[in-house]
């Protein structure tokens, strides 16, 4: 759709546009007083051209997202490796018996469950970049401390170790992003650091491969998590030294880019995080949304199946007929599924604002279809079986999608913290039950999980209709209230009570070069109490 003519004027008056255009709505009135918002050092964002907005950009991108995604690369992998471990002699020199396998996968998530929620009020207390370096240095610490485990007691301990480590990393990472980018960028971003998952199951596929050729007294599963804790050690170096904890602390960036860069959040993104502190009247309304409370099924929905699959993957594979060597090179190809559902989805939520809830009911539609064919693996050919295997590598983009609604639709710093909880002790609680579900007695077969998974994937199809008709129903009641359309891609009323709906790149420089901020558009106000806001569907 073409964009207005160049010389129409940005800021404009009268009855809303289509969200599909620029709209800029004034709800001020002449004698509204307004005023530019100065930073620390008094400066402000003054005029950045296009070509410049699009420097500064690159620049921030070129920062943040590379490590981001190596983090959630080694989380990832540091993770999962236990599955590799597992057909490498893992279960027999630590002399797992029974269900202790599924115990030592699940334990992982009671760490997870017990630091989830702590670690959202230190989030946005503390120095985000020097707190995420911390956590980082302790848990390359205990993937490395895994090698000299040699019994069950052990394994479970580090484990669990290993979740509190790692619960900060998902939430930190989705601050971070809501941070620096705007609703529509949010998506994209998200989806990119994801990715980081499936490029790590790539890589820790590869590497199970190579150490699994090793034949000395350590054994290849003790050289796995070595060269994974001490590689994840030294990525905590980079966080510590690369990562800004904010972006007025982004040296990376003159005075006026920083002022420009959050500016242009007030304006499109989801308001400044910094310098927030906690309201307990936000986790109040957190607690009293509806869609948080949707969001929240539809994340433990998604995560039973994840839990089970992600730490019995190789002995499902192998329970196909192929060896312990052979299982880690068909997961890269299952990886590169994940890779593109979870990067093509991403940038599909983030340039059509009506789609995200689509997408997520698209993308688990797969995995139900997958596991019935398992499920059925005593009555079809081996082949539909691996198949079926395969359409399962769409299931995790349905977490990274759920993670951008979040970033995108709720408002408040403590009320999009509180939400973050929630959604990983949904996360905690989906995959404590998932390897429950894989019974020993059923091994290799696991017709009661994969019963399970098919159920839950269909579920949540169900859900996210709702969840997508709720929003849907609130955007047209708050539109009705306030007399004005509204827009999925800014932030709400700001300037005097103008509502910015930015299409594109050129649109955030113009409306941030041009709209004149005051003090109470940098408030931490909820998206229940911010006019003009509305939900990205």
């Amino acid at each position: 759709m073409a964009l207005p003519h160049e010389q129409e004027p940005l800021l404009q008056t009268g009855q809303p546009q289509s969200n599909l255009g620029r709209n800029y709505i004034n709800m001020a009135t002449e004698d509204t007083p307004r005023s530019i918002l100065r930073n620390n050092t008094g400066d402000t964002a003054g005029n950045i051209d296009q070509d410049e907005a699009r420097r500064i950009l690159r620049r921030i991108d070129w920062r943040i997202m590379p490590l981001l995604f190596l983090i959630y690369t080694f989380n990832f992998m540091d993770k999962t490796i236990l599955s590799s471990a597992s057909v490498f002699g893992l279960r027999e020199d630590t002399h797992l018996e029974g269900s202790n396998y599924s115990w030592v996968s699940s334990v992982f998530y009671f760490g997870y469950f017990l630091w989830a929620y702590p670690t959202t009020l230190l989030i946005a207390r503390l120095p985000i970049a020097k707190y995420l370096a911390i956590n980082t240095f302790v848990w390359g610490a205990v993937v490395a401390l895994t090698a000299a485990c040699t019994n069950y007691g052990g394994l479970i301990t580090v484990r669990f170790f290993l979740g509190v480590a790692e619960a900060t990393v998902s939430p930190a990472l989705m601050f971070i992003t809501s941070t620096w980018y705007t609703r529509d960028e949010i998506p994209t971003r998200t989806g990119i650091w994801f990715a980081g998952n499936s490029v790590g199951g790539i890589i820790s596929s590869l590497l199970a491969y190579g150490i699994g050729h090793i034949t000395d007294n350590v054994h290849p599963w003790r050289w796995m998590f070595i060269v994974l804790g001490v590689a994840t050690f030294l990525l905590g170096f980079g966080v510590f030294f690369l990562l800004p904890d904010s972006i007025s602390k982004a040296k990376f960036l003159s005075p006026q880019e920083r002022q420009w860069a959050e500016d242009r959040v007030v304006i499109a993104g989801t308001g400044r995080t910094e310098n927030a502190t906690w309201k307990w009247e936000q986790t109040v309304e957190c607690l009293q949304d509806p869609k948080t409370w949707l969001i929240w099924s539809i994340a433990l929905l998604c995560q039973i199946p994840n839990g089970g699959t992600q730490n019995f993957a190789n002995l499902v594979i192998t329970s196909f007929g192929f060896t312990s060597l052979q299982s880690t090179l068909i997961n890269i190809p299952y990886s590169i599924i994940s890779v593109a559902a979870i990067s093509g989805t991403g940038w599909l939520a983030g340039r059509f604002r009506s789609t995200n809830c689509i997408l997520i009911g698209l993308i688990v539609i797969p995995p139900v279809v997958g596991s019935a064919l398992i499920g059925s693996r005593s009555s079809i050919p081996l082949g539909a079986s691996l198949f079926g295997y395969f359409l399962l590598s769409t299931g995790p983009a349905g977490l990274p999608l759920l993670l951008s609604l979040v970033q995108s639709n709720y408002r408040g710093v403590t009320k999009k913290m509180t939400m973050t909880a929630l959604l990983f002790i949904a996360y905690c609680t989906g995959n404590i039950v998932g390897p429950q579900l894989f019974i020993s007695d059923e091994e290799p077969t696991y017709d009661t999980a994969f019963r399970a998974i098919m159920i839950c994937y269909a579920l949540a199809v169900c859900l996210v209709a709702v969840l997508r008709l709720y929003l849907q129903l609130v955007n047209k009641r708050r539109q009705r209230e306030e007399g004005i359309q509204g827009s999925a891609g800014a932030s709400g009323a700001v300037g005097g009570g103008k509502v910015i709906d930015v299409v594109d790149g050129r649109n955030i420089t113009e409306a941030v070069n041009e709209v004149q901020l005051g003090p109470e558009d940098y408030e931490d106000v909820t998206d229940w109490k911010t006019f003009g806001f509305r939900y990205r569907l």
